[in-house]
């Protein structure tokens, strides 16, 4: 059983114990309470120290969880509460505390749409109604596309994937003519830019598949599923975006931003490897550590004049094709 699962039977225990004004308890009487407590969920031997109760104690009577419990020691050996109407399960909530969870409400309820979510929008309303604080607009907005398609598969998907379930998939790449069906082992899904994707083994090797590309999706029974257990926060390590590989590792990549958007560059950076390299009167110098990649690519692009690629040298000249490119597209 999990510590915290613990010290909230624990608190429960105690609270009971503490509520009861037909018996009295001594410190020893509450660690044998919270032991038994504790014997009972787990079938097991526990045994609690008179250190955690005594810990117990003084974070209930501390506003560390909001509890602020009166605890008092009577016959200097008998401890209760003061206020016979006192118990944590019955704490009252400030302001502060309202507008705390309306704003997180206001943020779940961005996520409406997505089917996992479906059976949530019930319990936000209840809880909308009894702090009495519904906003009549939102003022958090997070960045969605209402028009995207392939989010109906998001719940099998999940399902799937929690459940080590092989995946029957039709799919069609931008670049194929007609559909394709994959057998995958479906290991994570990411959200990038807006869009989101499945990634899975396909034949031994790790893919990802744009949700909105999928057209049918079933289950295959009875065989055996493939676990890579994939680490997705090392998995993309080295990566800006969705396209990973294997082989490749991450390069040093060396550019320069303006000085009027180095300030955007530096706040909220291209990677988690990025350093600044040097300062100059025009602008700042930056590097970071990734893989070449085509979200890189487009990340560079997006600067346009204000983003110039320094090293290496092959990033550079293919960045100078396709400005030269563009311009001819311009010239048309």
């Amino acid at each position: 059983m999990s510590s915290n699962k613990n010290a909230l039977i624990r608190y429960k225990t105690l609270d009971k114990c503490l509520s009861n004004r037909f018996k009295k308890y001594t410190l020893d009487d509450l660690i044998h309470e919270c032991s038994e407590a504790l014997f009972e969920f787990e079938g097991k031997e526990a045994y609690v120290s008179k250190r955690t109760v005594q810990a117990d104690l003084q974070n209930m009577r501390s506003e560390k969880f909001g509890y602020e419990a009166p605890i008092e020691v009577y016959e200097k050996k008998y401890y209760r509460y003061s206020d016979p109407e006192y118990s944590i399960h019955n704490i009252s909530v400030n302001e502060n505390d309202l507008k705390a969870m309306n704003n997180a409400i206001q943020i779940l309820k961005q996520f409406k749409d997505f089917s996992m979510f479906a059976e949530m929008n019930g319990v936000l309303q209840k809880l909308e109604n009894s702090i009495h604080a519904v906003q009549e607009k939102s003022i958090i907005h997070l960045d969605k596309n209402n028009q995207l398609k392939g989010l109906e598969h998001i719940d099998v998907l999940y399902q799937s994937i929690l459940n080590k379930k092989v995946l029957n998939i039709t799919y069609k790449s931008f670049s194929a003519l007609d559909f394709n069906q994959f057998i995958v082992h479906p290991q994570f899904l990411k959200e990038y830019n807006n869009r989101w994707f499945l990634f899975c083994t396909k034949q031994g090797k790790i893919v990802n598949l744009a949700l909105d590309r999928m057209e049918q999706i079933n289950v295959v029974e009875n065989e055996p599923y493939e676990d890579k257990n994939i680490d997705p926060d090392n998995f993309f390590r080295e990566v800006i975006g969705v396209t990973v590989s294997e082989r490749q590792r991450g390069r040093n990549i060396i550019f320069f931003v303006d000085k009027l958007n180095a300030p955007y560059v530096k706040t909220k950076p291209f990677h988690h490897s990025q350093v600044v390299v040097e300062e100059k009167d025009g602008g700042t110098v930056f590097k970071i550590c990734v893989q070449f990649n085509y979200e890189l690519e487009r990340l560079l692009l997006g600067f346009g004049d204000s983003l110039r690629v320094i090293q290496p040298v092959h990033l550079r000249r293919r960045m100078i094709q396709k400005f030269n490119r563009a311009l001819r597209q311009y010239g048309k």
